[in-house]
């Protein structure tokens, strides 16, 4: 009991001592003139266009603003849902900058993914292109000692982090205990927008994170993800964002840092930028081959670019995460909500995390009410392929109501989805693992996986989900995907891929950002993506229970409806609806066709999920966690 007292009292005494804490003028000034006196000015390259590699890309963007006018734009638009073209795309457009390029992320590892895509960030600068990465603080990059490099690695490059917790780069355990006590409602704002742009002339916003897990990367679990890639006038709202979230008062360059702050006064002088050490080097090179190779980029990306009129660029306002009551600064969030509110015939949404805000109940109520009402259908995560299960447990708990009252059709995905595994199967491939001789061998070993294992629990640092962002077991073998892709196409006419979660939180607390594309033709794309994903052998389908003896059966929806209605104590553990799987030699049906009983069977309600400590925490999150529905 004492040692709980003191730990306790030691946590107040460090809230109090942090909270204050930041640099004073002199120190940040000081820093400052270390960072000018060591930084590279070395001139990489002296051509006017900084030796920029050709790229078909950034070409078809000129040519369509080239072919704009203020009546009529024109942009071109790419769909990216397969994780190796949306890595080659990136690094295609790095490669052929001139300019700038400017990068906005939610979460950066320092793992393969991470570090490449980094890596070509500072060959970019060095060659004379202003480079300019924003990034969430929290879940990104978490080594002063990189951050003190990366200030000084060349004129060029800059990095800024966004609302950093305690005024630092680092947030150990102790202080992220300490952020949540003393001052939760800012650290729980986050800025989640992903963007990368080019010469204010291309950008590719979506769902993806600088992370091994979001290219396919990772031996164990994988994201299924999905960008898009936007070239002419569009882009220039890309821009017009990026510069309000750079400029706002959040967002703290490496000086203002008092961890990095301590490590550049500590380590005056010059500093070397050693090349990338890859646990698979031979997986990199291809992609860095690939990026160069014009007849892969044509057959891969360019052959399904479309070019069209009308493309609009939305992102909440950095003001959002201190006054979420005022309309402008939820601009891109209010923009998805009239989108579906209109609907007429179809609604296809996919989200990670089927928790509705109370504003986007109120449309899918008004929706079901009307004298047409548009089939909804809704493709998601099941409790055996997400790594947020805090948050799944809140979707089970309102399964009735989604199905019921709402009119939804949910499809939630299985671990190993056929189609995932097949489209991802190329990006996976590698040649084998380093060896001893080759100078990209990892000098880490087994300790630096550990350390991107670390970094990935502390990556989810949200209520509900920060003691771990790894998956719950399950009893089937081999690595698995999770959904993380967030789109809606609404009556095949109009589509949007962004960073919405179509959760609370992204409604009112993380700042959000997407594409929405008037085109018929990309509608169709994206629709045709999401449907594929609904099929039998990538997800199961929740319908209500078939009840053996009907008067048992009115009893047992009587108890469920009264213990989903408790803000606690939901125990009943006989549930509405629960998972179907397509019988063999049956065609698939909707839920609501006459036959679909005879040819679905019921597989359990978290089916492929073995018993473990999730298991139970996620009963005990639809039980007892209502309250915290906003913030999960």
């Amino acid at each position: 009991m004492r040692q709980r007292h003191l730990f306790f009292l030691l946590l107040l005494v460090s809230i109090g001592i942090l909270s204050g804490c930041s640099l004073s003028r002199a120190r940040i000034a000081q820093a400052e003139g270390i960072v000018v006196a060591g930084t590279d000015r070395t001139a990489y390259c002296d051509q006017p266009d900084h030796c920029a590699a050709p790229s078909a890309l950034l070409d078809a963007a000129s040519q369509a603003d080239a072919d704009s006018s203020h009546a009529q734009p024109v942009n071109v638009v790419t769909l990216l849902g397969d994780s190796e073209p949306a890595m080659v795309a990136r690094l295609n457009l790095i490669r052929g900058a001139r300019r700038s390029i400017d990068v906005q992320t939610y979460i950066w590892d320092q793992d393969d993914a991470g570090q490449l895509v980094l890596d070509e960030l500072v060959k970019a600068a060095r060659r004379g292109v202003k480079v300019r990465i924003l990034a969430d603080q929290l879940s990104s990059f978490n080594d002063p000692d990189l951050l003190a490099r990366l200030s000084r690695v060349s004129e060029n490059f800059q990095i800024r982090l966004y609302n950093p917790t305690f005024h630092k780069a680092q947030t150990p355990p102790w202080e992220f205990a300490a952020s949540i006590v003393c001052c939760f409602l800012k650290f729980n704002q986050r800025m989640h927008n992903k963007l990368i742009l080019i010469d204010d002339s291309i950008g590719i916003t979506g769902g993806r994170n600088y992370q091994d897990r979001y290219f396919n990367w990772d031996a164990d679990f994988d994201y299924l993800d999905r960008d898009v890639m936007v070239g002419g006038p569009a882009a220039r709202e890309m821009a017009h964002s990026f510069n309000l979230f750079w400029n706002h008062k959040r967002s703290k360059p490496l000086t203002q840092l008092r961890d990095v702050n301590s490590r550049i006064i500590g380590t005056p002088g010059p500093v070397t930028w050693p090349a990338p050490r890859y646990e698979h080097p031979s997986r990199v090179a291809r992609v860095e081959e690939e990026a160069g190779d014009a007849a892969w980029i044509d057959e891969n990306i360019v052959a399904d670019t479309l070019r069209t009129s009308q493309v609009e660029y939305f992102s909440d306002l950095p003001a959002k995460t201190e006054q979420p009551q005022k309309r402008d600064a939820r601009e891109f969030t209010a923009r998805v909500m009239r989108l579906v509110g209109g609907a007429k015939h179809e609604v296809l949404l996919q989200t990670p995390y089927l928790v509705m805000s109370k504003r986007a109940q109120r449309i899918f109520k008004r929706l079901r009410e009307s004298d047409a009402p548009p089939r909804i259908v809704v493709s998601t995560n099941s409790l055996a392929s997400t790594d947020a299960f805090a948050v799944y447990a809140l979707s089970y708990k309102h399964r009735k109501r989604y199905l019921k009252n709402f009119g939804f059709e949910i499809y939630e995905m299985k671990p190993h989805a056929e189609d995932a595994a097949e489209a991802n199967e190329g990006a996976s491939s590698d040649d084998g693992p380093a060896t001893p001789g080759n100078p990209s061998t990892p000098s880490t070993g087994k300790s630096g996986t550990r350390r991107r294992l670390l970094r990935n629990t502390e990556s989810r640092a949200l209520l509900g989900s920060a003691g771990s962002n790894r998956p719950a077991p399950i009893s089937s073998q081999g690595r698995r995907f999770g959904l993380h892709a967030k789109s809606i196409v609404v009556d095949d006419n109009f589509a949007m891929v962004g960073s919405h979660n179509f959760d609370p939180r992204s409604d009112h607390y993380n700042t959000e950002a997407g594409v929405i594309v008037y085109d018929k033709r990309f509608a169709d794309q994206l629709r045709d993506d999401i449907m594929l994903n609904t099929e039998p052998q990538n997800a199961w389908v929740i319908a209500p229970r078939k009840p053996k003896i009907p008067v048992l059966g009115s009893i047992n929806e009587a108890l469920s409806n009264l213990s989903e209605n408790l803000p606690v104590f939901d125990l009943w553990p006989y549930r509405y609806a629960t998972s179907y799987d397509l019988k063999a030699g049956c065609t698939p049906m909707r839920p609501t066709d006459p036959g679909f009983f005879a040819c679905y069977e019921p597989v359990g309600d978290f089916p492929d999920v073995a018993l473990s400590g999730k298991l139970i925490y996620t009963r005990f999150i639809t039980a007892f966690g209502a309250g915290v529905q906003g913030v999960l």
